[in-house]
């Protein structure tokens, strides 16, 4: 079994976010939430939505930061303060443009890569050794600029392989619990969920 003790999915709140490729985080472990049986609710004190239950035989604590994007890591540095968490038992969810819709990675540790919801939980929590899980969203196409890209929906094409991927990414977050780390990197990492012209689409 690994250490995780605490999943956390990047994201903004509010409507106009919801299915954009930049809520990818918060729709894997809304999905995650979903399969486990663990309900989601408003915690004020965590400043995010929090689920706590038993499932693959341990507990599981579910956070997705409602303090926007750039501010994540004043959510998560509450949770982890309270429940005297260390950095690298917490596992972060998020989207990545440098990875194409269909690929997923799992690492143990790293910079932001210019992700705002990254940098913050960097500089909450004064360390970069945390595991994370990037969800691939790809680059924009054509003129489509970068905060377009990532605040827009899937398209009906990419849906497909959209619904394929949080499949995968729960079954990857599954692995890492039950098991640890580096089976799951070997095992997800190298993966191309989506082995169609739609991957690209």
């Amino acid at each position: 079994m690994s250490g995780i003790h605490l999943i956390v999915g990047l994201g903004n709140p509010g409507r106009q976010y919801q299915n954009t490729r930049h809520n990818c985080g918060f729709m894997v472990l809304e999905y995650l939430a979903d399969r486990w049986g663990i309900p989601l609710r408003l915690e004020k004190r965590f400043r995010g939505r929090w689920g706590e239950g038993v499932a693959l035989q341990a507990k599981q604590r579910l956070l997705l930061p409602e303090t926007y994007m750039n501010l994540s890591g004043e959510s998560v540095r509450t949770v982890v303060d309270w429940y005297k968490i260390s950095a690298d038992q917490v596992l972060v969810i998020y989207d990545d443009m440098d990875l194409p819709l269909g690929r997923i990675r799992l690492r143990a540790n790293g910079s932001s890569g210019g992700h705002n919801g990254i940098k913050s939980l960097i500089q909450h929590l004064g360390t970069q050794e945390f595991p994370r899980l990037r969800i691939g969203v790809g680059q924009p196409k054509g003129e489509k600029d970068v905060v377009g890209h990532v605040l827009g929906g899937f398209s009906e094409k990419e849906q497909p392989c959209w619904s394929q991927v949080l499949r995968v990414a729960a079954e990857a977050v599954e692995t890492l619990i039950q098991q640890d780390l580096s089976t799951a990197m070997n095992r997800f990492n190298a993966l191309d969920i989506c082995p169609t012209p739609s991957s690209s689409a």
